[in-house]
């Protein structure tokens, strides 16, 4: 099935130079910081391609889980397995209603290398991050592919995967 992923990644700020320069209280005396912006198109022929997408919501087990690249959960829970791809984008988010801290990191076992040896983030209730690694690791396989979590109790963390 094919999939069109945008990724965009935004932090626009726009800046009112203080009362201490010439014409500042004039509405151009702005200044606007987005040269960071993002955006990209994934598709089966882009480069970096996107073939595949996984959303779901991962439940942790007494504070731990694994999110294993070889077994997702895709539309209507069909399963999606990443065998093959790399990870070229991820989305994910601490939901607000979560009491504590969520941390994601590259599995101690058969860990995903595609975010470096040492990844790990850790996401406060309410946090989000988009990760877009640029083809970065190896395809996922058998000795390469999970993601670790670490956080209390049942909490949840919101996944979206797109590989290719």
């Amino acid at each position: 099935m094919p999939i069109t992923a945008t990724v965009t990644s935004n932090l626009t700020v726009v800046e009112t130079l203080d009362g201490n320069r010439p014409f500042a209280a004039d509405a151009k005396a702005r200044v606007t910081h987005d040269v960071l912006n993002t955006s990209a198109s994934l598709t089966s022929g882009s480069s970096p391609p996107g073939t595949k997408v996984a959303a779901f919501q991962k439940a942790l087990a007494a504070g731990a889980g694994t999110i294993d690249l070889t077994a997702l959960v895709g539309t209507n829970g069909l399963a999606v397995d990443g065998t093959g791809l790399r990870v070229q984008a991820v989305k994910v988010r601490n939901p607000a209603t979560n009491a504590n801290p969520i941390t994601l990191s590259k599995g101690a076992a058969n860990g995903y290398n595609g975010f470096g040896a040492d990844f790990s983030l850790a996401l406060a209730p309410g946090a989000h991050a988009l990760l877009v690694p640029n083809d970065a690791g190896s395809d996922v396989g058998g000795a390469n592919k999970n993601l670790d979590l670490a956080g209390t109790g049942t909490q949840a963390l919101d996944v979206q995967v797109v590989l290719g």
